[in-house]
């Protein structure tokens, strides 16, 4: 298992990356992240660029928006490997019409078997109203489930919202 899973989840523009970062530094250990994105456009081309020099130059970066073994692969107690996020990474596979449960299982597991610590950031998507379409129910049902199944392994649970941490479950 890993040595330690932490999750930081909150709401879009949360402060939870920023927060999650912050997290990896304060471990001391050689910092890896597992970049789920896809670049489809310039904005986001724009946001990962500003996310590459917000971290610096003593990340290691691993771009891969499906396979956590791609991420968690070759890692070392003396690694912290930082997922951001959850939210693309199953909106990737929800798109791409892959089996859920079967890429929850995966990721779960890959989680379980890293040697490294792991942090992983994921969006709170049921705080707000019904979605309209059933693509946007199905997505938030998914994220909500996906959430449930990574705070039940996580050591650690923190809820970011406007910046501010609040540990839901363990401790930082």
């Amino acid at each position: 298992m890993a040595s330690k899973v932490t999750i930081i989840l909150g709401g879009a523009a949360s402060g939870k990356s920023a927060f999650a970062e912050q997290a990896c530094v304060k471990t001391g250990k050689n910092k890896i992240y597992w970049a789920t994105s896809q670049i489809f456009d310039l904005e986001m081309k724009e946001k990962v660029a500003r996310h590459l020099t917000q971290r610096g130059p003593d990340w290691t970066t691993i771009e891969d928006p499906y396979t956590a073994a791609t991420a968690f692969e070759n890692t070392q107690p003396k690694d912290v490997v930082l997922m951001d996020c959850a939210t693309m990474w199953l909106t990737n596979h929800l798109i791409a019409e892959h089996n859920l449960e079967e890429e929850t299982d995966r990721l779960l597991s890959a989680i379980e078997t890293c040697p490294a610590e792991v942090i992983v950031v994921t969006n709170e998507t049921g705080l707000g109203i019904v979605p309209e379409n059933a693509l946007a129910r199905r997505f938030r049902e998914a994220q909500g489930r996906l959430n449930i199944a990574l705070a039940a392994k996580a050591d650690c649970v923190v809820m970011v919202a406007a910046g501010l941490p609040m540990v839901l479950k363990g401790a930082l």
